[in-house]
């Protein structure tokens, strides 16, 4: 038992020590890069499929190792509970020591003042009770401990004082606004809950409501969120904006929205307007909401031969970000009175698969856009008839066919054809597809965490013990008061930086002036003691190589 418990001890030491604390921030940090380079699953399923479709086996290492869910897997959360135990272990003593610190008076003072790093000393003509009271009272805002006779000298009055205790609390409150971070964001896991969702960007698209995962287009939430209990409010999006420079760049994003927190008030005029930018979002109590994103949505309007029409406006997805070049698919089902057989009616939906330009430029029959402005929209379609999959029940793609209708003829392209804004293509028995514009559409994010307080104020409290222990120093000051071989009162100062002696002896020179001015005590020495003593010295050479920590 003895190698056992001696194994488990010193394994506790090395896991709750600073520099292990050190290194694991160190390699969460490192951990959390595949994160922001890969794809993520929890953001986007489809992007990690084609990643893992484009780079074959690498892709399929990549999942094994979890590096697609990176904030999930087990190697973080290893990572992450490591370094919470660390933290916990290495602070709970550090804390206890710091208190036994604030308890403890300040130690005596060293025989030899003169080898301290700054020391200084002076004969007076006071008695040696009135140039202690006098070194003391300069010593205001130190914690002072005085001994009268009973010191490392017998017969000297001595006083030890120290201050800069600040350093080390603000160290402490460091490490527990890290400690709070970590807790914050593991919580922040439990009980978040986002959501996505396209809105075309007109005054003729529907109100959005916050009430209901089902409302969205993707929604994820944490283990204790079931979606019951989200904040209610409703958003109308009303226009979207979208300033460029002349090369094309976009220079802001601009949505005008009216929103409501009264989700049973039908009339969006009377709810509150707001303009909502990028990194400018709505925030509703605790949730916000975020312009994400932007893009365009054709319109299409289908004639069926018996003359019912058949119009949608669908997102297409933008393939080119620099000239937003977007390519998407559209399904539209017949009339029902059409074809009263159901076989006959799946083999006659129509589906429509292409490209949009908003400012469209020609090469050829090739259709590429030239800027992402809508100045001069067009698009580049095929247009199949047949088994679109709007009856099968399984979820599909809104930005692509699936391949396998196309290979094994259950969809027939039967056009291939360019459109500009009010043209049109027939199909042989007499289907009219007309292309009718395009709208603009925004993606919205909406978020919302109870504990990003939580974690702002963690960050905050970090920052502040981390400023506090870094301009803090701590520092003692010794002070022997004697009758020396003349029958004078000789006072001797020392001085050290208990962490970083570099930067302080200013303090220490101004201690030693202000003494030398008052009126009461009254230099007798007009430079530089002889035996070994310093009238002014601010340490030399030598004074680099000894320890700061002399009793």
């Amino acid at each position: 038992m003895a190698p056992v418990t001696a194994f488990l001890r010193n394994s506790w030491r090395t896991l709750t020590a600073m520099r292990t604390a050190l290194i694991l921030l160190f390699l969460l940090a490192v951990a959390a890069i595949p994160g922001a380079l890969l794809p993520q699953r929890s953001l986007n399923q489809g992007n990690v499929n084609q990643y893992i479709a484009d780079n074959g086996w690498l892709g399929e290492f990549f999942d094994k190792l979890q590096l697609f869910d990176v904030f999930s897997s087990w190697w973080f959360t290893a990572v992450y509970v490591l370094l919470f135990i660390s933290l916990v272990g290495c602070l709970t003593p550090r804390s206890i020591d710091l208190v036994k610190q604030l308890k403890a008076p300040p130690p005596l003072a060293p025989r030899n003042l003169a080898r301290l790093p700054h020391h200084a000393a002076y004969r007076t003509t006071a008695t040696p009770e009135q140039a202690a009271d006098q070194v003391q009272k300069s010593l205001k805002g130190w914690r002072v401990r005085r001994n009268n006779g009973d010191g490392r000298v017998s017969g000297s009055i001595e006083l030890s004082a120290e201050r800069g205790y600040a350093r080390e609390v603000g160290n402490i409150v460091f490490h527990f606004g890290l400690l709070f971070l970590l807790i914050a964001f593991a919580a922040g896991k439990f009980v978040y809950a986002e959501g996505m969702r396209v809105i075309i960007a007109n005054e003729e698209s529907p109100a959005f409501c916050n009430t209901t995962p089902s409302a969205y287009d993707s929604f994820r939430a944490g283990l204790l969120v079931d979606g019951t209990d989200l904040a209610p409010f409703c958003i109308k999006v009303e226009d979207f904006r979208t300033d460029y420079l002349p090369n094309g760049q976009a220079e802001m994003f601009t949505s005008n929205i009216r929103f409501s927190e009264e989700v049973t008030t039908t009339d969006p005029d009377t709810w509150e307007p707001y303009t909502l930018q990028v990194n400018h979002p709505l925030r509703i109590g605790g949730t916000r909401v975020y312009l994400q994103g932007h893009g365009f949505a054709p319109t299409f309007t289908v004639t069926f031969p018996n003359g019912e029409t058949r119009t949608d406006t669908v997102q297409w997805q933008p393939t080119d970000l620099l000239t937003f070049l977007s390519s998407g698919i559209m399904r539209f089902d017949p009339p029902a009175g059409m074809y009263p057989d159901i076989d006959d009616r799946l083999e006659q939906q129509i589906a429509i698969q292409g490209l949009f330009a908003p400012t469209a430029q020609f090469d050829g029959t090739i259709l590429s856009s030239r800027f992402p402005r809508m100045d001069d929209p067009a698009v580049a379609i095929d247009v199949y008839r047949g088994d679109a999959g709007l009856d099968t029940g399984r979820p599909q793609s809104i930005f692509s066919l699936e391949s396998d209708l196309i290979e094994s003829g259950v969809l027939n392209r039967e056009a291939r054809v360019n459109l500009f804004p009010g043209e049109s293509t027939t199909l042989a028995d007499g289907t009219t597809i007309r292309f009718d514009g395009a709208e603009e559409f925004i993606n919205i994010q909406i978020s919302e965490d109870p504990t990003q307080i939580w974690v702002g104020v963690s960050a905050a409290v970090m920052v502040a013990g981390l400023v506090l222990s870094l301009m803090v120093r701590r520092r003692r000051i010794w002070a022997r008061v004697s009758i020396d071989d003349d029958n004078v009162t000789r006072v001797d100062l020392g001085g050290l930086a208990k962490t970083d002696r570099s930067g302080w002896g200013s303090e220490f020179d101004k201690l030693r002036d202000g003494l030398g001015n008052e009126t009461m005590v009254a230099s007798v020495l007009p430079g530089p003691v002889d035996a070994g003593g310093t009238y002014s010295s601010r340490g030399s050479a030598d004074d680099a190589s000894r320890k700061d920590v002399i009793r």
